[in-house]
């Protein structure tokens, strides 16, 4: 039986320290930005992008992660003896799935199996690390793509947004919906279903909206243990952390992550993001 590595898209946001642990490798987004080209994570850092994106004159872009990242990714992979199994960004959301399908192409006999996790952020990073894991524990590929698919039924995300405005410039979300979030001030919460953002309700200060993601989680876990949670943060570290302590006083979880949104969503989804995901009973 070979041994399975996971692989991952850098919209995952797992700590640097998982993603060595369990050796899962992350293939990088690609950012645009006024006729440069960036990797997500590996030629631009999350501080160097809100930095440079407060003073910007020209927007970035992104794109998916290409088809010969894949290829070099899955090739390598493979010639070390893996099976290989990819856990990736929604495909409503990103051409990312598309891009790997096409690469395992040119590896018919090769025991590569991709997975739409139907999410993106730490919520993803949820579905990698319980299949991380069980790879870890000598779990064969088939396995391990069902704890994936599995996993999609135990875990979910609840996002707050300083505005709406950078998800309409990318065409994520129509401009009724930019106009209800911005206004009198309101904060859009939105989630993720079915592999797209959907708006839930608006509040009417950010405080209300961070303590509003705690009171979604938990109205999602009641019952249910045991429970993960991570907190990821566009620019916002501060409001991260606190949030994380307070769910964490709320919730009690068995595990805690901190991420930050990488350069490429965070092109869609503005600085300020916050997004709360768990995972539960699983």
């Amino acid at each position: 039986m070979s041994k399975v590595a996971i692989v991952t898209d850098s919209t995952a946001y797992l700590p640097q320290n998982i993603v060595e642990q369990y050796h899962i490798t992350v293939s990088p987004q690609i950012l645009i930005w006024d006729q440069e080209i960036f990797q997500d994570g590996v030629d631009i850092q999350p501080v160097e992008f809100y930095k440079r994106l407060k003073t910007a004159k020209v927007m970035p872009t992104s794109s998916q992660v290409a088809i010969p990242t894949f290829k070099t990714i899955f090739g390598n992979l493979i010639d070390q003896g893996y099976a290989v199994l990819a856990i990736l960004i929604s495909a409503k959301l990103s051409g990312t799935v598309d891009s790997a399908v096409q690469a395992r192409n040119d590896y018919p006999q090769a025991p590569i199996e991709i997975v739409d996790s139907l999410t993106t952020c730490l919520e993803l990073g949820w579905h990698v690390l319980a299949a991380a894991r069980a790879a870890a524990a000598g779990a064969s590929l088939d396995e391990c793509k069902a704890i994936a698919e599995e996993a999609k039924k135990h875990t979910h995300i609840y996002i707050t947004f300083e505005t709406l405005e950078f998800l309409h410039r990318g065409g994520r979300i129509g401009s009724a919906q930019r106009f209800l979030g911005t206004a009198l001030n309101l904060k859009p919460i939105l989630d993720i279903r079915n592999g797209l953002l959907e708006p839930i309700e608006r509040v009417r200060t950010r405080g209300k909206a961070l303590n509003r993601l705690i009171e979604l989680v938990e109205e999602s876990v009641a019952g249910k243990q045991p429970v993960r949670l991570a907190c990821m943060h566009a620019n916002s570290e501060t409001e991260a952390r606190a949030l994380l302590t307070q769910a964490e006083s709320r919730i009690h979880p068995v595990e805690t992550m901190l991420g930050d949104v990488s350069p490429v969503i965070g092109t869609h989804a503005g600085p300020g993001t916050i997004g709360l995901a768990y995972m539960a009973e699983m």
